[in-house]
Order: structure tokens, then sequence, then C-alpha cells
């Protein structure tokens, strides 16, 4: 079924830069052929919209339920300490990357730029962010409206609290129901994810179908340096993602990224790290990682670790300086690195959230929303790429964290076993 599932996928982008492409190529009117792709978005925004309707509730279910099946309030701290200093640490990274690639290979120089990108840059306009408003932001004042907004932030806090909540109350007889009915929800979840993903390759023939049928091949050539260049980047995350992967898991580290791989190309295709989730829980739990782990770090992962969509925000902003000759001193560059680390977090539910952050602190250094609209007119390509990123980057982090955990299990059953008398071990 799985690998059945991963053909179809790949078939359905086949067919679906196919077909775009026959469409380009023969519709010469553009409102026909805006109403072609119109058509073609159909199906995926279907799909998108079914894997939005099971977010919310999955990280809700996955998430309360590692928590409240933890020993006490120290494992939960252990382990989100663990997993924000890591997440940090690798938000880091994949900004520095962005800047010192860009730095380094100019895809925005030589460009000529105008200010006719209206088109693109429609409904980008935003107040600049700051960090009050970021930190305020990140604390709901209705679970039922951060649901319906598929605010992951706002979802992740109420749910930390309720898990921690649960975890010190599990043994009174009235909570443990409550505990019971949330973790039975996991599985029911989980069934039903397997159900919106028999869609997946129809979500994807219609998204990549309408793209091309708008944009055609030619956006291939006309922005080929900005794509070449970013996924040149992109490889070199991937390799200092995977190399950390066998820094600390060893030869498992292949065994991960082979369980990984249907995710990963699904959040390729689509172009989204929220299609990947729910596939992703069910592959790292059958690789091996404790069902709590994967319910804490996988939805923290999703607010705090995505690492192609900090890359390509830095990426972006630096192209776009770049393209218009806006010189940015060193100084300039890493408070920005720093301003967009902040400004990212709690984006991942939000469509084409990355572009919405480039555009949201591009005022604060006088960047042009030209360059933004010009982004986003390749975004869905560079989106792949970003998704997929995010997909491995938040795998390997929960397969370390768990072993990190497994590891201090074992010292602990030996120091206990050790304590005991020689005749009872």
């Amino acid at each position: 079924m799985k690998n059945r599932l991963t053909l179809s996928i790949a078939l359905g982008m086949i067919l679906g830069v196919i077909a775009g492409y026959i469409c380009h190529t023969s519709i010469s009117d553009p409102a026909t052929l805006n109403a072609v792709a119109g058509y073609f978005a159909i199906v995926s925004d279907i799909f998108l919209r079914l894997i939005k309707m099971i977010i919310a509730p999955l990280v809700f279910a996955t998430l309360v339920s590692g928590l409240a099946w933890m020993d006490s309030g120290e494992d939960v701290g252990r382990i989100g300490v663990r997993t924000v200093g890591w997440f940090i640490g690798a938000s880091l990274i994949s900004l520095a990357l962005g800047l010192v690639m860009a730095n380094a290979l100019h895809p925005g120089a030589g460009l000529h730029l105008t200010e006719s990108a209206s088109e693109a840059s429609a409904g980008l306009t935003t107040s600049a962010l700051n960090a009050r408003d970021v930190i305020i932001h990140a604390f709901p004042t209705s679970l039922l409206d951060a649901m319906a907004r598929n605010d992951i932030l706002q979802i992740l806090i109420f749910s930390v609290f309720l898990g921690v909540a649960l975890s010190a109350l599990k043994r009174d007889p009235r909570v443990g129901v409550i505990v019971q009915a949330i973790d039975a929800m996991v599985p029911v979840m989980l069934r039903l994810t397997n159900y919106v993903m028999r869609v997946a390759p129809l979500g994807v023939f219609g998204a990549i179908a309408s793209v091309v049928t708008l944009r055609g091949l030619d956006v291939m050539y006309t922005y080929g340096k900005l794509i070449g260049s970013f996924y040149l980047g992109l490889f070199v995350l991937w390799a200092i993602l995977i190399g950390v992967g066998y820094l600390f898991l060893g030869r498992h580290a292949g065994r991960l990224l082979k369980a990984v791989r249907e995710p990963a190309m699904l959040a390729f295709s689509t172009g989204s790290s929220e299609a990947a989730y729910p596939c992703l829980i069910e592959q790292l739990e059958k690789y091996g990682v404790d069902k709590k782990v994967v319910g804490f770090t996988l939805p923290l992962g999703y607010v705090f670790n995505l690492a192609g969509s900090m890359m390509y925000q830095a990426f972006a902003a630096i192209f776009i300086a770049q393209a218009f000759g806006i010189h940015m001193p060193l100084s300039e560059q890493i408070s920005m690195l720093l301003i967009l680390m902040l400004s990212s977090k709690g984006m991942a539910g939000v469509p084409r959230g990355s572009v919405v952050v480039v555009a949201a602190v591009a005022p604060m250094f006088h960047l042009p929303a030209a360059g933004v609209g010009m982004i986003l007119a390749i975004d869905q390509i560079l989106d792949m790429g970003r998704s997929m990123t995010n997909v491995i980057g938040n795998s390997v982090a929960t397969a370390v964290i768990a072993k990190w955990e497994g590891a201090r299990a074992a010292k602990s059953k030996e120091a206990l076993i050790e304590q005991l008398p020689a005749e009872a071990r």
C-alpha cells in the first residue's frame, strides 16, 4: 500500500506537468487559462482542506496523549528543554546557511525587477512583526478559536497545559477516563488520515497542473538562477541534517530516511509540510520512536523547527536586496536573522507562511514589496523543497530526542538493578 501510494503521487506529479503544459501551450486567452487553472486547483484545494480539517484535532490528540502518559512533570520539562534547545540550534543554522548561500551565490545580482508585480504581491500587505505581538499571540484566548484558525502554536500551548494537568491527575479514576478517551482519539485520527491520504495523488496532480497551466515551463528558465541557488542551499542543508542524524543515530539513520521517504515526497509534491504531518507520525512510530516522544516533539517541530522555511526566509530577503541593489551590512543581516527566527514561529498553519514572514519583515529593512511579489511567482517551486526539508529536519530531531530518552531510561534501569541486593538481581 505504501509503495503504491508513493508511485501514485509520483505519477500524479508527472501527469500534472504534462496536463498543465498542454493547457498552457494550447490556450492563448488569459481568462480561459485562468479558468482552466482554477478547475485544476479545485482538486488540490479540496485535498488541502481535508488535511487542514484533521491537523488541529490530530495535533491536540497526539500531544495531549503523549504528555498525559508521561511519568512526571520532570519528564515533560526534560524533553521540552532538549527539544526546544535542539530546535533553536537548528533554526540558527538554517537561517545562517540561507544568508551564507545567498551572499556566496548572488542569485539576485544583475536581475532587473520592476514594480509591475502587483498581481503576485496582491494580498501580501502586512504590518511589520515585532517580538511583543509574536509572544502575546502564542497564548490563545479560546481553544475553539485556535482550532478554527488551525493556529498550531496556540493549540500547542493549550495542549501542553492540558497534558501536564492530566499527567498530574491521571491516577484519579474520573480523570483517567478523560486520558483514555483522548488516547483513543489518536488511532481514530490516524485511520481518518489514511482515508484522506488516498486523495493525495489527485491533490498533487491538481496542484502541479494548476501552476504549470498558469506559468508554463518558462518559469524554470526565467528564475533558473534563483531556483538553482536555493536548491543548492537545500542540498547543503540536507547534508548537514543527514550528517547530524548519522552522528547521533549511527547506521539507524539510513533506516530513518527510508521510513520517512513517503511523507517527505508528499511534502515535496504538495508544497505543504502539513500534508505530510499525519503520515509522518505513523512512519516515525513504525520506525520505533516512542509515541509519547512523537506526540510531544513533532508538534513542537512544526512550530519551532521548520528548517527549510527558515533558510528560505533568509535566502529570499538577501535575494530581494541584491536584485534591487540594496546594500545590507553584516550587522543588519544578523539583526534580520534574529527577527526572522522569532517571526517564523507559529507560521506552519498559514498558507504561504514563509512568504508572509518575508513580506512582514521586509519593511523593517526597506526591502521593496515588488521583490516579494517576484518571489511569490515561483513560490510553489521553492515551497516544494523547503517543505520536504522541514519533514527531514523534524524526523531527525524526533528520532534523536527519542534516542536520548531511551538511553536515559536504560541508565535509570541499570541504576535500579545495581541498588537491589545481589540475590534479587
